[in-house]
């Protein structure tokens, strides 16, 4: 069925169920190179990929809210099945699920074809453990600009239904290198004439400083640390520099994925200025 107004949806099997309910494992993401897409917006931004999803189950009320959905899953060829609440809560990871889940193909590339081309803002993430901190982190490098992501060894899986969820789509829209060693995401970066910068809260060296000095107009690759205990000095020393967002206020310190979004903010202002 390829028209715009599909018509009513097959309802699942008990063996459909079941199979898509095994990716909630990692051990079944990754020997059966799929994972579960849970939400209408990242569903969406997932069938804007061609050939990416394969299935998608909704309830009666979520297909009826997202109908242009639906229908763009249907011209896509992808399987349409019904569900009631109740499967529907098997499949999702939230308390509060919205009616939408899809069976996606897994993502995520090496680290020569995301650093293609002439990537002016990269970010790597050094072995950033929370799903949530990492999906938005992925988020941010998408809203503002970034040319790829580069999770090292140690971080997250990419495909966990948390991170796709976090990330709110942004998953399907830059390229991202997974499994990679901080330093060789750190060489390749400098290879293709990027600055390393290591964000540190407690870095003599400013992002303001950076930008009013011009050096944020560069290529430049943020390196972000884990959560808890931040970037190794080891780590920390093959960047180029160590660099703090300043804090004028009483705060102690930001959360990771809010010092991102100050870092890419910077970046992407000083490489696109007004007008340009």
């Amino acid at each position: 069925m390829t028209s715009s107004t599909p018509g009513p949806i097959a309802p699942a099997s008990a063996a459909e169920l079941r199979s898509a309910r095994r990716l909630s494992a990692r051990k079944q993401r990754r020997e059966r190179a799929e994972f579960l897409v849970e939400g209408p917006q990242a569903a969406r931004e997932a069938l804007a990929v061609p050939g990416l999803v394969s299935a998608l189950f909704a309830t009666s009320e979520a297909a009826a809210r997202h109908a242009d959905l639906i229908a763009a899953a249907d011209a896509a060829g992808v399987r349409l099945r019904a569900v009631d609440d109740q499967q529907l809560a098997l499949l999702a990871d939230t308390v509060h699920p919205q009616g939408i889940v899809a069976v996606a193909r897994s993502i995520g590339t090496d680290l020569v074809t995301a650093l293609a081309g002439d990537p002016r803002l990269v970010v790597i993430c050094a072995q950033i453990r929370d799903p949530g901190n990492a999906g938005t982190v992925i988020r941010c490098a998408d809203a503002f600009g970034a040319d790829a992501v580069i999770m090292t060894e140690g971080s997250v899986e990419l495909t966990s239904p948390k991170v796709a969820r976090a990330s709110v789509g942004s998953i399907f829209h830059l390229p991202i290198a997974t499994g990679v060693p901080v330093a060789d995401a750190i060489a390749a970066c400098r290879d293709r004439g990027l600055a390393v910068y290591a964000a540190d809260g407690s870095a003599d060296r400013r992002t303001d400083q950076l930008a009013a000095d011009g050096a944020l107009a560069r290529p430049t690759a943020w390196l972000f640390g884990n959560e808890a205990w931040g970037l190794p000095p080891a780590d920390a020393a093959l960047a180029d520099a160590r660099v703090a967002v300043p804090i004028r206020g009483s705060a102690e310190s930001l959360n990771l994925a809010t010092a991102a979004a100050v870092c890419l903010y910077a970046s992407t202002t000083a490489q696109h200025p007004t007008g340009r």
